[in-house]
């Protein structure tokens, strides 16, 4: 096995694209070490990330946030501007793991460790963030919700990596949230979630929406339907009833021992609408 530690993301992306066997990208490692150590993967290259310039900061710019992969997640909740302006992300992010796995743990990491129930994936999909990837071919950025494709597996080709993710500037009477359920009061695995992101127009009613369902299928669902059926409305109990209707009915989850598929889906219609009901007393909804 060789560790690598460069100073430039296109010294790692060379690293990368040059490996001949399995190869790793360290950033908090609370993912990859684990893993490692329980035997389901044996990379031949790990490449530490940590050390290169701008990846573990948050820059605030006249667009937004720009979040760089080695940033953990502790540091998302101590940062009052990203957490003033999306705390739905910030919150979903401060959920992975316990206090100490937060000094370690990134929103790259989970996103890339392409598990459904990952708690940040839907706050972000619902937020509509962008990863901004490096490669062999040069840098692009794509959907967040476009990096996962199953679970375990990520539509990142050999040699590239995501160095930053970016959420855009909050307009006025906006706002975001994420809810899970999980069997214990923390540190647990979500057996369903949802996450909401709202505007709202100056008489109040919901001017664009997302929403997004996490553990409900292979991937996080960006349910493009739930979030048409928000807009125009000021969140009465019709608007949110057809809101639950259609996120049950958009889950594909599975059986497992931490929940039924009957389970699965009513509580995704459940979060659906207390997430909403947040992030639009968020955005200044009443």
């Amino acid at each position: 096995m060789r560790y690598i530690r460069p100073l430039s993301i296109e010294d790692a992306v060379g690293e990368l694209a040059k490996a001949v066997g399995p190869a790793a990208i360290l950033a908090g490692g609370s993912d990859l070490l684990v893993r490692m150590k329980g035997g389901f993967i044996e990379p031949e290259l790990i490449v530490d990330i940590k050390a290169i310039g701008g990846l573990a900061d948050i820059t605030e710019t006249a667009d937004g946030f720009r979040i760089g992969a080695a940033v953990p997640c502790a540091v998302l909740g101590e940062n009052k501007a990203l957490k003033q302006a999306w705390p739905g992300v910030v919150e979903a992010a401060n959920l992975i793991g316990s206090k100490q796995v937060q000094g370690r743990c990134t929103i790259t990491g989970n996103l890339c460790n392409a598990s459904p129930a990952a708690d940040s994936v839907p706050a972000l999909v619902a937020a509509g963030a962008k990863a901004v990837v490096a490669g062999p071919a040069g840098k692009r950025t794509i959907a967040v919700e476009a990096v996962p494709t199953g679970p375990g597996r990520t539509s990142l080709a050999k040699g590239e990596i995501i160095e930053a993710i970016l959420l855009d500037k909050r307009p006025d009477h906006a706002g975001d949230a994420y809810l899970r359920f999980i069997p214990r009061t923390e540190m647990d695995i979500a057996v369903v979630s949802a996450g909401v992101n709202l505007t709202l127009d100056d008489k109040g009613a919901i001017k664009t929406a997302r929403v997004a369902l996490g553990a409900a299928a292979p991937t996080v669902l960006l349910v493009e339907e739930a979030g048409q059926v928000l807009i125009g409305s000021k969140l009465d109990e019709a608007t949110l009833e057809r809101l639950a209707k259609i996120c049950s009915g958009a889950c594909r989850p599975i059986d497992d021992k931490r929940g039924t598929i009957e389970f699965r889906r009513k509580v995704a219609g459940v979060l659906a609408q207390r997430a909403a009901t947040t992030a639009y007393k968020r955005a200044g909804g009443k």
